[in-house]
Order: structure tokens, then sequence, then C-alpha cells
């Protein structure tokens, strides 16, 4: 892949978050950063055998393009898991894959590489969560557990809020073994029987999760772009065996 250090870093804008001034909503690429291969260029993950310095540059030009410092983000130590932090105040923290605010001027975000990044805002109560799911936290029911703590905490209404479901491993690429597949849906899995093997939605999935906790169809916006498919676009941990940076997907009110 040829290396493009000297550009400047791509992000997508969702569209359904358009109609909000003041709101800050962006899935970056792979492009625009200064890291070499195999994490080229744009790595914006800690969690890589990456340079600290070119993590720290990559973040730098990634918010600085949003006109976001960086000293207003707040990220987690990512587990896999279902547990929601509410965010106070910026900064780095330990084991939540799901953040919530209602603060303005902290840009949340969550890092991906194959897992499924989803972003919510409420326009009214003008709270908004950046959430980290991967198979276990879908399993897990992360996503509608983070609508239902936006509800309880924010006094958020579901059928106010709207939703990003970014840019992941799609349904042809994430393959699985029955110990895996029986978890889902069967309306989110498709057996191959010649591979012997389930191929799992995993954005379908996530979508469900949200119908199900009453935002509106139409307000839910899903990612035409694959991992593995895009793979000259977007880093795919499983495509590129584990050696790969990380994107990020990022919200926030600023003030």
């Amino acid at each position: 892949m040829k290396q493009d250090i000297s550009s400047k870093p791509s992000f997508r804008s969702p569209i359904v978050f358009g109609p909000f001034p003041g709101l800050v909503a962006a899935e970056s690429t792979r492009h625009g950063g200064v890291s070499v291969a195999p994490y080229h260029s744009l790595n914006l993950g800690g969690a890589t055998k990456d340079t600290p310095e070119n993590v720290t540059e990559n973040n730098n030009r990634f918010f600085s393009a949003l006109g976001i410092p960086v000293s207003s983000v707040a990220k987690s130590h990512q587990v896999h898991g279902t547990a929601i932090l509410r965010v106070e105040h910026p900064g780095r923290f330990e084991g939540y894959d799901a953040l919530i605010t209602d603060r303005k001027n902290i840009q949340l975000a969550v890092t991906i590489a194959d897992c499924t990044p989803v972003l919510i805002y409420d326009p009214v109560r003008k709270a908004m969560a950046a959430i980290h799911a991967g198979w276990r936290g879908t399993v897990g029911e992360i996503v509608k557990k983070t609508v239902l703590t936006m509800q309880q905490t924010y006094g958020c209404e579901p059928a106010d809020c709207y939703a990003y479901i970014g840019t992941c491993i799609d349904a042809c690429s994430f393959e699985v073994g029955d110990e895996v597949a029986e978890q889902f849906d069967p309306l989110h899995k498709k057996r191959n029987d010649e591979k012997g093997k389930f191929f799992v939605d995993l954005k379908a999935a996530n979508r469900q999760q949200l119908l199900d906790t009453g935002l509106k169809e139409e307000r839910i916006e899903l990612s035409p772009f694959s991992t593995v498919i895009h793979n000259d676009d977007y880093f795919s941990y499983r495509h590129e065996n584990g050696l790969t940076g990380r994107m990020l997907a990022t919200i926030g009110l600023i003030g």
C-alpha cells in the first residue's frame, strides 16, 4: 500500500448527525498519518506495537482536522465487555467499552479494527454515546444496555435518538464456529455448508438492538463500508492477521 504520510487525515462524518450544529461526529480511515507499515498510516490506537510518538502525532492530526483539542478527548482501554462509563471529564479510562456523557466539550472516542462502532445522539437531552461492540459485546447487548443507561441517567427517550453504526467486518467476512454462532439470533447469521462455518452480521445484530430499545428505523445510519472488503481504506485485525492499526469513532458536542 502506498504511504500517505504527507496528506491530511481522512475521515467520514455520518450523515444522520448532519442537522445538529455543534455536534462533531466522525469515523477515521487509515489514511493521513505518520505510521509506517504494518500500521500505515493513521494508526490511532495505542494498543499496538507502533511507536507512541506516531500514535500521539496521528491523534493530534486527526482531532485537529475535526477542530477538537486532544485535551478534550475521553477514551478507555476496551476489554470486549459490556461496562458503561458515565464520563464527567476528559481522560483515559480502563475497562469500559461504552462511554456516555451529557457534558459539552467532551469528545467520546472508541477504537476499532473489525468490531462495530456505534455512535448515539439525543438532541433533546443533549446526551451522546460512543460504543465498541465486538461479537462478545454484541452478544452481551452492550448497545441495548447503553441506550437504557442513557434513558435512566439522562432521561433520554430512545425515539428522540439518532444513531450511526460504523464500519466493521462485514457479514460475508466474519466467519465463526458453532460455539460463537449459537449465541446469535438466526436472523443475524448464515451457514455456509461448504465451509462448515457460520457468517455473522454484526451491523444487523446491533441495529436490531437499537430498534428493540425504541429508536426509529429512519434515524439509524449504517456505514456501507467493510474493514475487510475495503481494507485499502480501513484497518482489519482479522484480515491483516493482527498486525495493523486502529481507527477511531468519535462524538462530542462543542459548547
